[in-house]
């Protein structure tokens, strides 16, 4: 999508830090961290919100939820960890693209603004 920042940064028209990148996403650091370690993990395809996914689509991004699995000492993750999706403005959403964030760390808050 052209006006999405995630698209921007998925396409490299916008500069990021990638700490991983493979075929079907990227991940970056939250630069408004919610806790001391706090990433997003972005499709490269761009969808508004899941239900905008067809079943294949979902499949295919929550395998790249599942590879935290592998990603866990690279980004050094606890043990515990929290995965989260906002949905929509009043969900919390505000870049409109289906993305994850990945929070762990000794502050684990999230607050409403």
């Amino acid at each position: 999508m052209k006006d999405c920042l995630f698209c921007k940064f998925v396409s490299g028209e916008l500069q990021t830090a990638k700490v991983y990148e493979d075929e079907n996403m990227i991940i970056i650091r939250d630069i408004e961290p919610k806790a001391k370690n706090h990433f997003l993990m972005i499709p490269k395809e761009h969808y508004r919100l899941l239900e905008d996914m067809t079943d294949e689509q979902a499949e295919k991004f929550l395998k790249c939820v599942r590879k935290l699995k592998e990603l866990k000492k690279e980004l050094e993750l606890d043990d515990g960890f929290r995965i989260v999706i906002n949905q929509g403005e009043n969900g919390g959403q505000t870049i409109p693209h289906v993305h994850v964030h990945i929070l762990s760390g000794e502050k684990l808050r999230w607050e409403k603004n």
